[in-house]
């Protein structure tokens, strides 16, 4: 296992709290409706991991990563986790974005995380941010530093973001001419039930803030890397809460964050708690994914604190199935990130379970099972109409999806299109993918 940075170069953006970080990362990988954008938020830590997305420029590839703002002296559990990150960030960059603030000015926190990038042997510009007008001369104070040439950008308002790219692809390394196509896994549920430790576990190193304090991931965080052959990126998202305890804009924003890292994953790996085992939430939060077209498998972390037989585990299975039937066809792993647990065939299932939602069925084979099922029980009659099946074919995968033609489809009924669907299931498996029937009429 190893990460896929490694083979396209890193740049990771760092300075003080509330200077612009996340809001010059939006501007340079674009929010356009990929999910990929950083929280922007005056609140200091609002970026607590680091938050990984791929950017390209005149077709140059790269990996852009914001981190928490580093603080002088940090006193809480928090400031020095997020220092932690951001020291493991730059020492994984290829080249480090310092970001300063012109409308507040040169502060000596800034000199300070001059020192560090200085003692850090990475490449590194200066960015000076919140300039609208580059002509003016708000960024000069910053030569001072002693670090060359100046940036200057505007956030806000995109001002200089282009030639700050163009410096930035220019001081890199070129990415490889072929990258493996990523699998984009979404790890989701609810808060506090180890999905940061499940990825951290994957990954091989202590990628994302780990913490009791439930709420500790925000965002939706990247972490890319390459098992058997297949780029994976993992996407470690906030823990989804009942919208009544939704309280405050950023966990707002968060539970948003989390909803569109599902739709722009290929798969969904819902964790939960052994203990407190299957929730009402955890029950929207699959269906979300199920609903939304996305391959799903389940995860049930802290396995190691279940009291247990060799029965348990089918139990809980059985369990859930009863709760919300379209559960019988989700894998379970049992794991624990503590200590290790079976957490390698997390990577495993769902290698499996994306050839599963990628798989297509023969037109012959489809109608050779159409024509078994139609044989065992007959679509009833509805309205005085005899209602006719007559051919069916796979037009979709990802997730596998059957057009049925008939005479008559407006009018079969619910239970035979459920009956068809187990039919199909029974024959083809699909495990851990939606299967979708679309009635059409035959035509004349």
């Amino acid at each position: 296992m190893k990460t896929a940075t490694r083979g396209v170069p890193v740049v990771a953006i760092v300075g003080r709290p509330n200077v612009g970080k996340s809001a010059l990362f939006n501007r340079l990988v674009g929010t356009g409706g990929e999910g990929s954008a950083a929280i922007v938020s005056d609140e200091p830590g609002t970026t607590r991991d680091r938050h990984f997305a791929r950017a390209d420029w005149n077709g140059q590839v790269f990996w852009l990563v914001d981190t928490g703002g580093l603080v002088d002296d940090p006193h809480t559990p928090m400031d020095v986790e997020i220092r932690r990150q951001v020291t493991e960030a730059i020492d994984e960059a290829d080249l480090l974005l310092f970001v300063v603030d012109t409308k507040a000015g040169l502060t000596p926190s800034d000199r300070r995380i001059l020192d560090l990038l200085r003692g850090s042997s990475r490449p590194w510009l200066l960015v000076a941010n919140k300039v609208d007008d580059p002509s003016s001369p708000d960024f000069y104070e910053f030569y001072e530093l002693g670090a060359g040439e100046v940036i200057p950008v505007s956030a806000a308002n995109g001002k200089g973001s282009g030639d700050l790219l163009d410096v930035v692809v220019g001081r890199i390394p070129e990415s490889p001419p072929e990258e493996l196509e990523s699998l984009r896994v979404a790890v989701v549920g609810r808060p506090n039930v180890g999905k940061s430790s499940i990825v951290n576990r994957l990954l091989g190193e202590d990628r994302l803030v780990v913490s009791d304090q439930a709420g500790t991931t925000r965002d939706a965080i990247d972490a890319p890397l390459v098992y058997h052959g297949r780029s994976l990126v993992f996407i470690d998202t906030a823990g989804l809460r009942r919208q009544a305890r939704v309280s405050d804009g950023i966990e707002f924003y968060s539970s948003l964050r989390t909803r569109r890292a599902i739709e722009r994953a290929d798969i969904c790996v819902l964790v939960l708690d052994a203990v407190a085992g299957l929730e009402g939430q955890d029950l929207k939060i699959a269906a979300l994914a199920w609903e939304a077209g996305r391959a799903l498998m389940i995860v049930v972390n802290k396995w190691d604190l279940k009291e247990k037989d060799d029965k348990t585990a089918a139990k809980f299975e059985k369990e859930c199935a009863e709760k919300a039937p379209f559960l019988a066809w989700v894998p379970f792993v049992f794991t624990s990130a503590t200590t290790g647990q079976r957490v390698t065939r997390i990577l495993d299932e769902v290698l499996k379970v994306d050839g599963e939602w990628h798989k297509r069925i023969s037109t012959s084979q489809v109608n050779q099972t159409l024509e078994a099922l139609v044989a065992r029980r007959q679509p009833p009659q509805a309205q005085g109409h005899d209602v006719r099946l007559n051919y069916a074919t796979q037009v979709e995968v990802a997730p596998p999806t059957f057009a049925v033609f008939g005479n008559h489809p407006d009018l079969v009924a619910d239970h035979y299109v459920r009956y068809l669907h187990n039919g199909f299931r029974a024959a083809w498996g699909f495990m851990g993918a939606p299967l979708r029937i679309l009635l059409r009429r035959k035509a004349a």
